[in-house]
């Protein structure tokens, strides 16, 4: 984690104005504050704040610049945070939310903080997880987002959270226009996987809640593996079920799978479950019918390869300042690959 103290400029806080509204509207938040930064970037921002009397809460806002308010609602989010709260889904506790944009510039809201591990990296799971731990959580990743999908969103009042029809044909026309119009070269096979696509898409079935980035890193766990917070609810949305779990097939890569297009997956540690097991298992907590899954993982191939163009893209354009083009060959190797990916599963359904 990198950090600041409160008496320095933290870039994104009105240190003086923010720590007025947590005394006035956090119960519990008593000045003066340390924040600290826990992520940064593109993404939104988020700071630990840790009072005088020892409570620490944590702070997000949208990142420095962004132009998408979509994107980035805080209000949102907050709204999704508070309704999970009266579920099974673990979420950390939501304690405030400011609108008042002459507060810090831009909306943020506040949580509790929760106190686990986030895994990134496969050296960060040896180290931090017994291999016990780490079966035990591939299984709580599974199980926490098949309680994702078993929320009833009318009773948690999420029903008007986005369209409940057509969300696969949705994104596709979404992240196509993204390639489009940030692609730096041709690249037929993702018009290909993309017409493909669009000529395949299954019957959704009702509506559930849709995380969006469901993987191990936007989840919190403890040291016995168990899921204590799933993280990052800005995407969040109404859709098919089955493209969270897609998703997850790809950003996961078993000790047994050979076939991961991501580097330095923490999940090829010993211990964890391949994604074979990973599937069956949800198909059995959920009670889902997982038959069209390499659809869903096509889809999801497809989908980072749109991400990652769009990343290359900013990084060619300057977004890390100017680098050597030899610099940035990886993210270039992980868009074909990734291209290449979606292509052999979509292969699997002809």
């Amino acid at each position: 984690m990198s950090s600041q103290a409160s008496d320095e400029n933290i870039p994104g806080l009105n240190i003086s104005n923010v720590t007025a509204w947590l005394e006035n509207n956090v119960s519990g938040a008593r000045g003066p504050f340390i924040f600290e930064v826990i992520a940064g970037g593109h993404s939104n921002l988020t700071f630990k704040v840790t009072s005088s009397n020892g409570q620490i809460f944590v702070l997000r806002r949208p990142p420095l610049g962004h132009v998408l308010a979509s994107a980035h609602d805080m209000g949102r989010e907050h709204r999704l945070i508070s309704a999970l709260s009266t579920t099974n889904v673990p979420v950390a506790p939501a304690v405030g939310f400011c609108k008042d944009l002459e507060v810090n510039g831009a909306p943020f809201y506040v949580m509790a903080f929760v106190d686990g591990l986030v895994i990134r990296d496969r050296e960060t799971s040896e180290r931090l997880l017994l291999p016990d731990a780490r079966r035990r959580a591939s299984e709580s990743i599974v199980d926490t987002m098949a309680a994702i999908h078993a929320v009833s969103p009318i009773s948690v009042g999420l029903d008007d959270l986005g369209r409940h029809e057509g969300y696969i044909a949705r994104q596709l026309k979404r992240w196509y226009g993204q390639w489009n119009q940030q692609k730096t070269r041709d690249l037929p096979s993702v018009d290909r996987v993309h017409d493909e696509l669009m000529l395949r898409i299954p019957e959704q079935g009702p509506a559930t809640l849709v995380h969006g980035d469901y993987r191990l890193d936007n989840c919190m766990i403890d040291s016995s593996g168990q899921v204590i917070a799933v993280l990052d609810w800005e995407i969040c949305t109404l859709g098919d079920p089955m493209a969270d779990l897609g998703l997850l097939m790809v950003y996961w890569s078993g000790p047994g799978d050979l076939d991961a297009v991501l580097t330095g997956m923490s999940s090829t540690a010993p211990g964890f479950l391949d994604r074979i097991d990973m599937a069956r298992r949800y198909g059995e907590v959920s009670g889902r019918d997982i038959s069209q899954l390499d659809f869903y993982v096509a889809f999801a191939y497809w989908k980072l390869v749109c991400i990652l163009e769009g990343v290359y893209s900013r990084y060619l354009g300057g977004a890390l300042g100017q680098r050597d083009p030899a610099e940035l060959e990886p993210f270039n190797q992980q868009v074909l690959s990734s291209a290449k990916k979606a292509e052999e599963m979509l292969s699997r359904l002809r």
